[in-house]
């Protein structure tokens, strides 16, 4: 056993704004009971509100690291995916967000870091903010986490899944990282875009087996080939009546 030794943080001495956009940040006994109680209060309004129905938990691998992927048609989706996850990984799960959308401006940068644990994903180069994928890849591993990750890229505005792009498998090509499929049915419905309360509507969580992309090589041709498999299990979870409004593409 190695005798244990006292390790300071990776984000020690950043500057709060460049602390939030930081893959090296790390939660501290406040995030985690903002994260506490983010989570037990969106349960509890998805539960009574949507009357969200988690089915196949019992999928979910027994700890992190791993990935969970969904078809994106709302604002609701990330949470509703944390939302299924047990209280004890709430500082693990990273919804891996769009840069220029949540990371710009204080509030909303200080929000996403602090209560959703979000990620920044730069859609363009930014000068000394832009993080490659190799580098989220690595605190994947490094940090035992769990990323939330919509591999179409953007939100659906009609309902029907789009493309998945190839981000996906230059996470997770040649490494035994679990990607748990998952698919969203109702979450449309609820909050479809310009809607800025949820709708009483009903929604479906279901999750599927994990897939492992460990023997998978780590370039363009093995990334569209997960980028596809993907999104076939996926759409493999929708229910045949949800298919052609929002699984189908």
């Amino acid at each position: 056993m190695e005798p244990w030794q006292l390790q300071p943080a990776r984000d020690l001495g950043l500057p709060a704004p460049e602390r939030w956009r930081s893959l090296q940040r790390e939660s501290g006994l406040v995030e985690s009971g903002l994260r506490l109680v983010w989570l037990a209060v969106t349960r509890l309004f998805f539960a009574g509100w949507n009357r969200l129905e988690v089915r196949g938990r019992e999928r979910l691998p027994a700890g992190p690291p791993f990935l969970l992927i969904a078809n994106h048609s709302s604002h609701l989706d990330a949470l509703l995916l944390a939302a299924a996850l047990p209280l004890k990984w709430r500082d693990r799960v990273s919804p891996l967000a769009a840069g220029e959308v949540f990371f710009e401006r204080r509030p909303l940068a200080a929000f996403a870091a602090a209560v959703l644990n979000a990620l920044p994903v730069w859609r363009r180069r930014r000068s000394g903010g832009a993080h490659s994928l190799d580098e989220l890849r690595r605190r994947l591993s490094e940090q035992a986490g769990i990323y939330i990750v919509f591999p179409e890229g953007t939100r659906s505005r009609d309902g029907q899944m789009a493309p998945f792009k190839s981000g996906l498998g230059a996470l997770v090509a040649g490494a035994a990282v679990p990607v748990v499929p998952c698919h969203l049915q109702g979450a449309f419905a609820a909050a479809p875009p310009g809607r800025r309360f949820p709708r009483r509507r009903k929604i479906v969580l279901t999750i599927g087996a994990p897939l492992t992309f460990g023997t998978v090589a780590n370039h363009r041709a093995g990334w569209a080939h997960i980028a596809a498999q993907a999104k076939q299990a996926v759409r493999g979870l929708a229910p045949v009546a949800a298919g052609k409004s929002e699984a189908s593409g």
